[in-house]
């Protein structure tokens, strides 16, 4: 029992404590680009904490990390999305309301990004709301895409 729990604070809470930083860096990140699930992420970040890549990237600036010193997490706004769903499709499909407005303060977006940012939303609605099930992973995986792809939103697209 007691290997089990070693063997558990070893591999999976780091993986489960990395999951939303998968992508963002390191050998890990770049050897499952674009693969989605449970398994490429752990492998993932486990790539990256036994080889040590990551770290050694961050502190040199290579491997695709950088060395801005700014720590991001995105819980927040994928709490928001998960939580305001309705709210949001609604909103996003007319190009404005208090949701809309609300997410553009937690992507960091600034006012004269704003209007590009409902704009966009708006005429990419039925991609990021794919259906009337999509969850909020899918939303913000979408919304995610839609704002990398033009280049007045790509710099926040990072914030999601």
């Amino acid at each position: 029992m007691k290997k089990l729990l070693i063997a558990s604070a070893v591999f999976i809470l780091p993986a489960i404590a990395s999951a939303q930083n998968v992508g963002r860096c390191g050998w890990g990140s770049k050897l499952f680009d674009g693969q989605r699930g449970i398994a490429p992420q752990v492998l993932a970040v486990t790539t990256n904490g036994t080889s040590g890549n990551q770290t050694f990237g961050i502190s040199s600036g290579t491997s695709g990390c950088t060395q801005d010193g700014v720590v991001r997490t995105n819980w927040r706004t994928a709490m928001f999305v998960g939580s305001n769903m309705n709210k949001l499709a609604r909103d996003m499909s007319a190009g404005q309301g208090e949701t809309m407005e609300s997410l553009a303060s937690l992507l960091e977006i600034k006012d004269a990004d704003k209007a590009t940012f409902f704009s966009v939303s708006r005429e990419n609605f039925a991609s990021i709301f794919s259906s009337p099930s999509a969850s909020s992973e899918e939303v913000l995986a979408a919304l995610r895409v839609t704002m990398e792809a033009n280049s007045d939103l790509a710099k926040y697209s990072a914030n999601l």
